[in-house]
Order: structure tokens, then C-alpha cells, then sequence
């Protein structure tokens, strides 16, 4: 139901809470019409039963059906206006609000204050699930939007004010007032304190040895309890993944998500946001670690997933994004491909497709002139996260914009990276063609001495290995070589030959060759 990355919509100027309901032409926040009431009510009732089907049905299809049907351009109603509908249920309030805003933020431009009231109902919420009571079971849908929505909004934040430059005297006044709304280290504790509190990391370590089901059960809890709070824990730690991505940490943010085994399917991967998050921000991590292979595997495993069940989502409110993230996937992995080339490990349909959208760049980028910079900037223009600032601004005059310092920083160093791989491109070249060669052949071939060449050789080394998250040294080379005696010996990693997909996909299209000749009625 959220949108797991849309883009930033411009953001109003200032508007008090009192004038919210002038903001909108018409929009009367205390007009609670009768489909409303209803849905406020079931909502409310299914909650106390713990019914989270129909949790999930009114969630997922009735919220967006009203929202389409009379919210398309204004809020829903306020809190106020529904909680004696649900007996002032103070949790449900926080439910109802949480939607809100997320609403809000999907169709409409939020206003200064609606981000920090935003802030503060988030904080209200998540205190309730850490420190409270709560006996409910909700859809892992529902919550895995809580955890998305809240870092988005974190994101969108810094975004807005980082753009100094337009702030009126009455926002510069706010954000000053409020500076702890959306605090970089308030948003991080938050996320860690519900994967400590929820003690996930210990239930799936308990999982591994067979003493918990958390997995096998999706995460709900089937003996009356509540799956809020581990479930909550368990998508933090995607969070935590993301927003370490968006602030540059790429260990941190793939040490967070360590006690999730991606190599199998999880709970992560019962909501395609969730799933597509994770592994688009794992890969990408690994990308700037410089830990291609690993990136190019979980790329290729999504974007064959995707390839495979995209045709199911077209309803989803969710289908533009997954989309735009596939796109941006297939993106990633030219880069990867084109600095790391492991075309092996690339499924045929994967492949294809990747040949497809990026066949024609992806043999310019292997040129490494200023052609192929201008791609490489491109791509990861197009492909990175949204990166952010989170620091306070400077409220001194003259007011700039900064909300494009940290993405310039981080396509600066991807930038850096590629160029010293220019040099690496004749290396691997020479070393394909042969299995030996002296070193003073090859630095006559390159045109430089053998102290040059001994430099090269050890960069080319250094760039085709990284340290993997266990520490190991692991290589990403397609050509691997020794020297002995002044003699370089060639290994070239040979891929097993998979005939098992060729075959397969001739069978299906023999299949459809007979169907077609069965339907032919011969005279």
C-alpha cells in the first residue's frame, strides 16, 4: 500500500495545524461520510477479533477504493472526527492517523507542520508497541508499510530541508523549534530499539535450530499472542538497511540485515516491498563495496522473480513502483556486468532482457572514454537511492540548497572507482588471449616498463577482490592469474555449460507448435 520509494512531492509552505482544513478547497476535516463510519468501525471491530484477513481486505482494497473514490485530492477525515466511532480507542486512533498521513503524503503535498505531527504520531506509536501492551495481530502487509513509510518520510524530510533557499521566516521558525522532528539518531534508535525489544535476532537463531516456527508461520503468532512487535523488528532491520544506504554506511547498513538469511525465501519476501527493498538496497551496498559477484547473484534472483510474477501485482497499488525499482535493478546490474564481467552467473531470461534495455550502452561502457563516464553517471543517477544529508542546516544568511551534496558525493566516488578501472580494461583483455606470458612481452604489448606493469598487475589484484561480510577475501574475477619467474600463468574461471534451460524452453515451444497444429482442422 506504500510506495516503497515514490519520488518527493514539492512541499507547501507552513500551514498551522488549525488552518489544515482550509488548505484544501472544500475539505471539511469534521465530515465523516457514512462509508467512512463503516469503515472506521469494521476496521476497529476486526482489530479487537484479531481477524487479520479481513484486516488485510479492508486494508489493502477498502482504504484504496475511498481513498479513490471521495479522497482523490484532499485528507481523509480527521482523528477527531472518527474516534467516537471507536469508542476513542487511543492504538486505533494511532492506526487511523498513521494511514493518514500516508495518504497525505501519496496524494497531496504535506506542509511543515503535518511532517512533524507525522514525527510525533510515529513516536506515539511505535512507544505504544515498545513499551505498551498491545494484543493485536496485523497484516505483515500493514506493517511493513509502518516501517517503509517511516524511514520515506525520514527521507523526504531531509530532502525538504535541505532546500533552504525558498523557507519562509515562518518554516526557518519552525524547524528551529522543532529540530529534534525527524532527528537522523531518533529515527536509527527507534528502528534499532524494535529489533532489540522485539529479541528477533535470538527467535530466528532459536528458528535455525528448530525451537521457534517464526518463519513457517509468516511471522503470525497462531496461540492468541501478537505479531506486532516481532514483526515490527524483523522489517527494522530492512529499515535499518536503507537508511544506512541513504546516508552512505553500506557496512553498517548490510551488518542490520545479517540475521536475515536472503539466500532463502522469509518473511521479508511475503510482501514483494519488502522483498524488493531489501535486495535492492543489499545489492546496491554490495555494488559500492565493490562486492560484484554478490550483487550480480541477487539481482539476477529478483529480477528473474519479478520477470516470473509481475503479471500478479498489476492490481497491487504498488505495481508503478515495483516497476521503477526492476528498472533501476536492470540498471545496477549493467553496471555491475560492465566492471565486473560474470555473465555467467545471469540467467538466460534475466540476460535477454538485460541485453534488451542496456545491450548497446553496456558495449560502450567497456570503452572507458569519457562516452562511457557519461553512461556509467547516468545509470547510477538513475539507479541509486535517494541519498540524503541528515545534519541540521545552516539558518545563517544567505540560505542555500544542500540537498544535492550527498548524492554528488557518492557519484563522485562511484565515478573514482570506475576510472581506476580503466586501466584494468587492457590487463584483462591481454590476459584472455593467453594462458602464459612474460612480463616483459605484455608491458611491450601495454607500452610500459615492468615496474609499471608489476603496479598494474597488482591494482588489477586489488580491484578484482573484496572483503565479504565474514571477512574472507573473495574474488571477483572472470581471468585470474600467478606470476613465476617473471612468467604469468592464466587461470580463466570456465562456467559449468547449463543445457537444462535451452531444453526447457525448446520443449515449451514444441508444446505450443502441436497445440496450434491440433487446433487445424484437416478437410
Amino acid at each position: 500500500m506504500a510506495s516503497f520509494d515514490y519520488e518527493d512531492a514539492p512541499a507547501n509552505s507552513a500551514v498551522p495545524a488549525s488552518s489544515q482544513s482550509h488548505e484544501v478547497l472544500g475539505y471539511d476535516p469534521n465530515f465523516v461520510p457514512d462509508s467512512v463510519k463503516s469503515f472506521a468501525v469494521h476496521l476497529y471491530r476486526h482489530i479487537r477479533e484479531k481477524n487479520v484477513y479481513e484486516i488485510h481486505q479492508m486494508y489493502e482494497t477498502s482504504f484504496q477504493t475511498l481513498s479513490e473514490r471521495l479522497f482523490k485530492d484532499t485528507p481523509w477525515p480527521s482523528v477527531d472526527a472518527v474516534a467516537h466511532y471507536v469508542d476513542n480507542d487511543h492504538v486505533f486512533c494511532l492506526l487511523y492517523r498513521e494511514m493518514w498521513f500516508r495518504h497525505l503524503y501519496a496524494r497531496l503535498s504535506p506542509t511543515l507542520k503535518q511532517r512533524i505531527d507525522s514525527w510525533d504520531n510515529y513516536c506515539s506509536l511505535f512507544q505504544v508497541v515498545l513499551h505498551g501492551v498491545v494484543n493485536m495481530q496485523l497484516p505483515n502487509q500493514w506493517l511493513w508499510d509502518m516501517v517503509d513509510e517511516f524511514v520515506y518520510q525520514f527521507q523526504s524530510f531531509c530532502q525538504y530541508r535541505a532546500k533552504m533557499k525558498n523557507k519562509t521566516e515562518q518554516e526557518i521558525a519552525l524547524l528551529r523549534e522543532y529540530d529534534q522532528a525527524w532527528n537522523v539518531y531518533g529515527v536509527l534508535n527507534y528502528l534499532q530499539a524494535l529489533v532489540e525489544k522485539s529479541m528477533i535476532i535470538q527467535i530466528l537463531e532459536q528458528e535455525k535450530e528448530g525451537l521457534e516456527q517464526f518463519t513457517a508461520n509468516d511471522g503470525y503468532d497462531y496461540d492468541g499472542g501478537s505479531n506486532v512487535l516481532k514483526v515490527l523488528g524483523y522489517f527494522s532491520m530492512v529499515g535499518l538497511l536503507r537508511v544506512h544506504c541513504l546516508l552512505g554506511d553500506y557496512h553498517t547498513g548490510l551488518k542490520c540485515l545479517l540475521p536475515i538469511d536472503i539466500s532463502q525465501q522469509g518473511v521479508y519476501t511475503s510482501v514483494i516491498g519488502s522483498h524488493i527493498t531489501a535486495i535492492y538496497h543489499y545489492g546496491f551496498a554490495n555494488l559500492m563495496l565493490r562486492r560484484y559477484v554478490e550483487a550480480i547473484r541477487e539481482f539476477n534472483k529478483i529480477l528473474l522473480y519479478i520477470y516470473k510474477t509481475k503479471q500478479y501485482h498489476q492490481k497491487s497499488p504498488q505495481y508503478e513502483q515495483i516497476l521503477k525499482k526492476n528498472e533501476q535493478m536492470y540498471a545496477l546490474l549493467a553496471i555491475c556486468l560492465s566492471l565486473c564481467p560474470q555473465v555467467k552467473l545471469v540467467d538466460e531470461t534475466v540476460n535477454s532482457q538485460l541485453r534488451e534495455k542496456y545491450g548497446e550502452k553496456m558495449i560502450r561502457m567497456q570503452r572507458y572514454d569519457d562516452e562511457a563516464f557519461a553512461i556509467y553517471d547516468e545509470l547510477f543517477s538513475y539507479a541509486c537511492p535517494k541519498f540524503i544529508t541528515p545534519s541540521a542546516p545552516s539558518f545563517e544568511e544567505p540560505l542555500v540548497n544542500y540537498n544535492q551534496d550527498a548524492y554528488r558525493l557518492q557519484l563522485k566516488l562511484f565515478l573514482y572507482e570506475v576510472k581506476q578501472q580503466q586501466l584494468l580494461s587492457g590487463v584483462r583483455t591481454f590476459l584472455k588471449v593467453y594462458s602464459t606470458i612474460s612480463l616483459g612481452k605484455l608491458a611491450n604489448y601495454m607500452e610500459v616498463d615492468e615496474p609499471t606493469l608489476r603496479t598494474i598487475l597488482m591494482t588489477y589484484k586489488h580491484k578484482t577482490h573484496a572483503v565479504d561480510g565474514d571477512g574472507k577475501i573473495t574474488s571477483n574475477a572472470d581471468v585470474d592469474f600467478y606470476i613465476d619467474d617473471d612468467m604469468i600463468h592464466v587461470m580463466e574461471s570456465k562456467s559449468a555449460k547449463r543445457y537444462g534451460d535451452y531444453f526447457l524452453r525448446q520443449v515449451v515451444k514444441l508444446e505450443g507448435v502441436i497445440n496450434d497444429l491440433d487446433r487445424i482442422k484437416l478437410d
